[in-house]
């Protein structure tokens, strides 16, 4: 038994009611962190994190949670933590996630409760004591795409005409992500991290990262999600009935209203880049090679939009003439 198992068991031993139960995997994530799911001798189940400390940090997590809770939102309940050795025992919000379900017709439903959980969020969740979502640390994201995709995976000599052109791309999605309202972000609201659940619906998972960025960022995860894609009329019908509720709650004004899709859309492909760069690096560093298969939907969200914004070009015939192909 791995060394990591044998001191998790030790530590469920030491916790009443859980000294006698089952341990099976529940999920892996795109990080270091394990999920099991333990029966315990009544027939109820719990969650349990292994998060090893040199990789992950609980406390974020501890943290977040337990403001979210205080929001009314659905999210695990931390039962027992030992931070220093990265163990949280979590109530169970089950295994039904939105990706598995929204193909069969319920797209509707399922995408407005996570909409009003959003909305929630932002116009509740707490402005301070959260990490910036910075000038640097999206410069830092996007420089995945670069060294991880490009460089490590694909292994493409970048001109230097390409590579003054990426600087400049980033320069635009940095200051479109800056000159937003700024909110609460989860960071990672997408449907492989939201569960199908009774009332409250959803469940919420991997928040830990959450900081104060832009307004449009977590729509931009949820809607144009790097596992599943819809029309662009939909998510433009999705994007502005969002608009309306986040200008009746407050976090956005009618001032907004020209530049809420642009903000949208350009965060999008900030998005996006990151998430391919995440994907490749997944596969090199951490030897999980199945989030490949998303990256030319991830991309092909950027080319998608060149119509409508045509400074997009330059980046777009990049993708298009010599990353796509070559995945």
């Amino acid at each position: 038994m791995p060394q990591r198992e044998i001191l998790l068991r030790s530590w469920l031993e030491g916790l009443v009611g859980l000294a006698e139960c089952s341990l099976e995997l529940a999920s892996g994530d795109a990080s270091f962190r394990r999920y099991f799911r333990a029966a315990l001798a009544d027939g109820s189940t719990r969650i349990v994190m292994d998060a090893p400390p040199e990789n992950e940090d609980c406390r974020s997590f501890v943290d977040v949670a337990g403001h979210l809770v205080e929001l009314g939102l659905n999210v695990p309940v931390v039962y027992a933590s030992d931070l220093d050795r990265g163990f949280l025992l979590l109530s169970d919000l089950g295994s039904k996630h939105y990706l598995e379900l929204l193909d069969q017709g319920d797209g509707e439903r399922l995408y407005a409760d996570a909409l009003s959980a959003l909305l929630v969020m932002q116009a509740c969740g707490r402005r301070e004591d959260l990490p910036e979502y910075s000038r640097e640390l999206l410069l830092q994201e996007m420089g995945l795409f670069r060294e991880w995709l490009l460089g490590r995976y694909l292994e493409l000599s970048i001109t230097e005409d390409e590579q003054q052109m990426l600087d400049e791309m980033f320069g635009l999605l940095v200051d479109n992500a800056l000159q937003q309202p700024q909110v609460f972000v989860h960071r990672d609201y997408h449907s492989r991290n939201l569960l199908v659940t009774s009332a409250p619906n959803p469940g919420i998972l991997d928040f830990q990262d959450a900081v104060i960025g832009p307004v449009t960022y977590d729509l931009v995860s949820l809607l144009k999600d790097c596992y599943i894609s819809w029309p662009r009329e939909q998510v433009r019908e999705w994007v502005f009935g969002y608009y309306e509720l986040a200008l009746q709650s407050g976090v956005l004004r009618s001032e907004h209203e020209d530049s809420f899709l642009r903000w949208f859309d350009l965060m999008g492909v900030q998005r996006h880049l990151k998430a391919a760069g995440i994907f490749a690096r997944l596969n090199i560093r951490d030897g999980k090679p199945g989030y490949l298969q998303d990256i030319p939907r991830t991309l092909d969200y950027i080319v998608d939009l060149v119509p409508e914004y045509p400074e997009l070009a330059p980046l777009a015939k990049l993708l298009s003439a010599r990353v796509l192909p070559a995945l």
